[in-house]
């Protein structure tokens, strides 16, 4: 690796201060890259200061709806990354203006500068899925292999790591309800992988390691269903609750409710994603689109998600049995 080129080349990160962005920042930041960070909210990307050295990580604004942010966020820059998603639409962040509309415009930017770009979008990505999330990130693919053909799609499994929305969501509930439910019987199967090892592929992927114009699916050594990680939970946290199936439709009208939360622990589109599988296919294994093929080793969620999960035990970090 060239030091001094590296410590002059600019990445910009969209939406670099979300959870998988901070492991993005910090894996660049290793390898001396400038980075700037454009969000709709600069001050709220502070945190990411300290993973890098003085002046090497700057925050600026962008809004994926506003392609004149885009181009101004991209001025100067080498590399281009984008990590903007939602899980959930709520006032004017619709999928089809975050992650189509979007994706598209910074892909369109990133080609008029002639700057290579990683796409992260994820698995289950499909245009004639039930899900409007799954065919807004189908469709923002196909729009962005359009804009520049060249460009690497990163599809991961389910995240973990610090503060990641899925064992912590589940471990938090589990510490007032009685029981954690399981959704279609919880047959879904999920292929756990580490955010670290996100970001090192898209880092990777930058530095020309994958494959231009093809489309990664990123997951963990386990294949686990989710009746199977919530077990895994419980375990870790070590607490006893019930583990309630719930049918596909109750699930989607209680989530019609909860819908209108201001973060919703459920919507109906998700109750839709839970109908399909969230593992790597064997075309992708086949085919030289994952990890491994990246040389990355990938990491099990049992070696990472304890370390954070300690705090939900009622003896918190001390082991109940031995305390």
């Amino acid at each position: 690796m060239n030091i001094e080129r590296n410590m002059e080349t600019l990445v910009t990160v969209f939406g670099g201060s979300g959870f998988l962005g901070r492991h993005v920042v910090r894996a660049l930041a290793k390898r001396h890259y400038r980075i700037r960070v454009a969000v709709r909210r600069p001050d709220l990307a502070f945190h990411l200061q300290p993973l890098g050295r003085v002046g090497q990580i700057h925050a600026v604004q962008a809004n994926l709806r506003h392609p004149e942010s885009i181009a101004q966020a991209l001025r100067g820059s080498r590399m281009v990354v984008n990590l903007v998603g939602i899980l959930f639409e709520h006032g004017r962040q619709r999928f089809s203006a975050v992650h189509t509309q979007g994706a598209e415009a910074v892909a369109r930017a990133a080609a008029a500068i002639a700057a290579p770009l990683v796409h992260v979008s994820a698995i289950g990505a499909d245009e004639n899925s039930s899900s409007v999330y799954a065919r807004s990130k189908a469709r923002a693919e196909r729009l962005v292999l359009a804009a520049q053909p060249a460009a690497t799609v990163i599809r991961p499994s389910i995240m973990f790591g610090p503060d990641d929305d899925f064992f912590n969501r589940f471990a938090s509930i589990a510490r007032f309800s009685p029981f954690l439910p399981l959704i279609g019987g919880g047959r879904t199967r999920f292929q756990p992988v580490f955010a670290g090892d996100v970001a090192t592929a898209i880092a990777d992927a930058l530095e020309g390691k994958s494959k231009p114009g093809a489309i990664y699916e990123l997951g963990g050594p386990e294949v686990r269903t989710f009746k199977q990680l919530m077990q895994y939970v419980l375990t870790t946290i070590e607490r006893r609750r019930l583990l309630v199936p719930i049918p596909f439709p109750l699930a989607k009208l209680q989530a019609f409710f909860l819908q209108f939360m201001p973060k919703p622990l459920l919507t109906p589109d998700q109750v839709e994603l839970l109908r399909y599988d969230n593992v790597v296919s064997d075309a992708a294994r086949e085919e030289g689109r994952t990890l491994e093929a990246l040389g990355i080793e990938p990491v099990s969620y049992p070696s990472i998600v304890p370390s954070y999960l300690w705090r939900f035990r009622k003896a918190g970090e001390f082991n109940r049995r031995i305390a």
